[in-house]
């Protein structure tokens, strides 16, 4: 991670965090091994005044598989600090992991690493970046994007939601999921998402029978889960299930089983490269039809606009697509 003077403290600490919590919860426990880098080894004084203390220095992103640049303050310095960004020119000519945190993405515009890419930063500077860099397409809504390797995130916390997408590319979903678990967190929002979400519908359900039903939900999304099938696996009646339900949940069990397989949806057009039919088939749609239909009609984009615009397989180079280790 690297920090400056008047760096986000949270920026900083937030995805690092994720990270550590990430090797803890796993029993490889050298997983991600964390630094953070700065021009000098001394204190660093956050924008809130907190103390960061860099272990490394620039040197070290060549060594690095993955390197993140906070946001905050500071970033105007930071933006013009030639020894900073020549080290990331350096480190992304290799098959190192490039990111950056909220505002962080102006200094990897100053080093033109997101010349002809797509960007995210913070909504609040989206104009700025887009003004000062126009090489760069800035997008206002994601949470975080992926561009021929490089990640860019919004603002602050978006920061832990790209590091579980991360940790999500190099160890799988059970890890992600544990770590958000760990961290009394909602699970990794996928990139394009705001907030949108059948889990968070889930996490807001406190009716023990019905939570349960719609865990078994979200992991058999291409089973029967018409009303009848659903009413008979919670041992009710269909109009006595439908009530439950809707009275526990603020919905139809339609529109969470809806929200629940378009979810899906988008996470498996973001995170893997597999084909339409596959994908619809593993949501509990009919077909590649089927799935266009229902994103044309709740999002308003077909299945193959929304993997280019938010697929973070989709948007990596070829050699992207190789299991690089993460340490």
């Amino acid at each position: 991670m690297v920090a400056f003077d008047s760096a986000e403290y949270l920026d900083v600490i937030g995805p690092l965090e994720t990270f550590a919590t990430a090797a803890a919860v796993t029993s490889d426990r050298q997983a991600y091994s964390l630094a953070i880098a700065a021009r000098e080894i001394r204190p660093l004084s956050a924008s809130s005044g907190l103390a960061i203390l860099p272990t490394v220095d620039y040197a070290a992103l060549a060594e690095a598989d993955t390197v993140l640049v906070a946001g905050g303050a500071g970033i105007e310095a930071a933006s013009q600090d030639a020894a900073l960004l020549e080290a990331l020119r350096h480190a992304a000519r290799g098959s190192c992991r490039i990111a950056s945190v909220c505002t962080g993405a102006f200094v990897l515009a100053a080093a033109g690493l997101l010349d002809g890419r797509r960007a995210a930063t913070h909504w609040n500077w989206c104009a700025r970046l887009a003004e000062r860099y126009p090489a760069v397409t800035v997008e206002a809504d994601p949470i975080f994007l992926v561009d021929r390797g490089i990640w860019t995130s919004a603002g602050v916390t978006a920061g832990i939601d790209m590091t579980l997408a991360m940790i999500e590319r190099d160890h799988g979903p059970n890890l992600a999921m544990r770590t958000a678990q760990e961290l009394v967190m909602f699970r990794r929002r996928p990139g394009g998402q705001s907030q949108f979400s059948a889990e968070l519908k889930l996490q807001a359900t406190p009716h023990r029978p019905i939570r349960t039903l719609q865990e078994w939900v979200l992991e058999n999304l291409a089973a029967d889960l018409s009303v009848e099938a659903l009413a008979a696996r919670a041992a009710m009646s269909a109009r006595n299930f439908a009530r439950v339900f809707q009275r526990e949940t603020q919905m139809t069990p339609a529109r969470f089983v809806e929200q629940a397989r378009l979810q899906k949806a988008r996470e498996l057009l973001e995170l893997t490269a597999r084909g339409l039919e596959e994908v619809a088939a593993a949501c509990g749609y009919g077909s590649a039809d089927v799935l266009t239909r229902a994103m044309q009609r709740r999002l308003g984009v077909a299945p193959i606009d929304y993997r280019r615009r938010f697929g973070a397989i989709w948007n990596e180079p070829s050699e992207g697509a190789k299991d690089h280790a993460r340490h």
